[in-house]
Formats: C-alpha cells, structure tokens, sequence
C-alpha cells in the first residue's frame, strides 16, 4: 500500500483527544491503521509525562514523544530524554520575582523534574487551576515557596487564566518581566512561557532530521496556535474543523472536527 506520508504527528487535546479526556476512537483506530501500514505515528503536545503517558500507552506507537510544546522529546517507553530545554535560571528568576506583578485570576503552574508545582493557596483559591489539574490528570506538587524548585531545571511556566479575557494582560506582563522566552496560548485560557526557540515545530525538524524523515514525508495535525509551527513545518498541515481561526488558515487542508474524527480524516487522505 502506497502512502502519501511516512510520519503522522498529533496534537492531543482537542485533535485526537476530547474536551473530556477520551481519545476519539475512529481516530484511535485509523492511526493503528496507520501504523499498521508502515506508518510512524508521533504524539505533540503541551503535556508533560505524567498526563501524556496514558494516551501513548492508549496508542503504543513506539517512537518519541514531543513534550512541552517541543521542550522535551522523550521515549515515554523508557523515560529516556532525548532532547531538552530549560527555561534558564535567569529567565526563572525573574519570573518567580515577577508572579505577584500578575493580573488578578492568573495562576502560575512551573514544571521542574517532570512534575507540575503550585501554592496550595492558589489551588485553593483558582476553579481554573483545579480543572486545569483534572483535565490534564495532574498531582499539583505543593510547594510554600518558588525557591524550593532548581532554578536551573524549570521547564516551562503554565500561566492559567480565569478566563479568555486575562490572557493579553498576562502575555504583557510576562513581556514586561522577562525577554529570551516563548509564549504560546495552548488554550483559549492557557498561556506557556517555554525556553527561547522551542516550539512544536522546531522538535519536529530536529526529530525528523535525527530520524532520516524528509519533512515532506511528515503530515501534521492540531487545533490551536502552539500547533501552527509545526503545521507549517509538515509537508502536509492539517487542522481539524474546530480548531482555531488562525490554524485553519495556515494549513494545507481543514479536516473534520475533533469529536467527528479529524485525525481518522487525515489518515484516510495519506492512506488510500
């Protein structure tokens, strides 16, 4: 069977993940399809391991997973990492020492030894940040003080808005504290302040290239803005039907929504 692409990558939440946690099962299925072709299947997303473990075991593609909206690239088989980004103890810093300058409703969640970290006040306090932790099946390791975390070792910082509203007020305040970082929304409520350069995309190229797979071989799939670099990046770039106005427009091809099967849509194209 010829096939229009060698590598599938997926984004997870809402591409082949629903608003619930479940995997869409066409979807699930047309990539064991896939895989059962020849095909290479590469998960992409914001999550780190602890929430993306379940899905890749769901799936069992055998390959890297891209972490952190592309600051990690780990074998969740053996946890071994295989590329990986810090936010830098400076720019850690200055983030720490800039949180109390945030909006009012704006949650800061740092990732430091693969696991998630937040005040307990906060927790307490923030509707959002407790359905962020369940949605994304986290543990939120307490911590009293931003101190306790390896300045060195900060991944990202999840910046967790009580609302869409809050969003361009968090981006400038992060702007003001700090520069050498990206921001990317990931949600319409979910700002990630990652290590300068890291993107989806920039671990795909890297990752191909490691791997001998010509980007044009690569289709890609996702729904919001953190996925367009890598979209771009494929030589095939998929958003499924729902999925932000601004991923719609830049991909190569607009596919059924999340629920409907989006993911399932792509592989029929590449896999006649």
């Amino acid at each position: 069977m010829t096939r229009a692409a060698d590598w599938i990558v997926t984004d997870l939440d809402g591409t082949l993940v629903e608003r619930d946690g479940t995997i869409v099962e066409p979807s699930r299925a047309a990539l064991r399809r896939f895989m059962d072709a020849g095909g290479t299947v590469v998960i992409a997303t914001g999550r780190g391991e602890e929430s993306a473990l379940p899905y890749y075991r769901a799936l069992d593609p055998g390959t890297p997973a891209i972490l952190y909206n592309g600051a990690r690239v780990v074998d969740l088989g053996t946890g071994d990492v295989l590329h990986r980004r810090t936010l830098g103890a400076a720019a850690w810093t200055k983030l720490a020492d800039g949180f109390g300058d945030l909006p009012g409703g704006v949650w800061p969640v740092p990732f430091s030894g693969g696991r998630a970290h937040a005040r307990p006040a906060d927790v307490a306090a923030a509707p959002a940040l407790r359905d962020y932790a369940r949605r994304d099946g986290l543990g939120l390791r307490p911590v009293a003080s931003w101190d306790e975390l390896p300045p060195a070792d900060v991944i990202k910082v999840m910046l967790i808005c009580d609302g869409p509203e809050l969003m361009d007020a968090a981006e400038r305040a992060v702007t003001r504290t700090v520069s050498g970082v990206t921001l990317v929304r990931s949600e319409a409520n979910y700002l990630e302040v990652l290590p300068e350069g890291s993107s989806k995309g920039a671990a795909l190229r890297e990752l191909a290239a490691a791997r001998g797979v010509p980007l044009e071989r690569v289709a890609a799939i996702g729904d919001n803005p953190n996925d367009l670099d890598m979209i771009r990046a494929a030589g095939l770039g998929a958003a499924v039907g729902d999925a932000a106005e601004a991923v719609r427009a830049a991909a190569d091809v607009v596919v059924g929504t999340c629920a409907d099967g989006g993911v399932a849509d792509l592989v029929a194209r590449v896999l006649p």
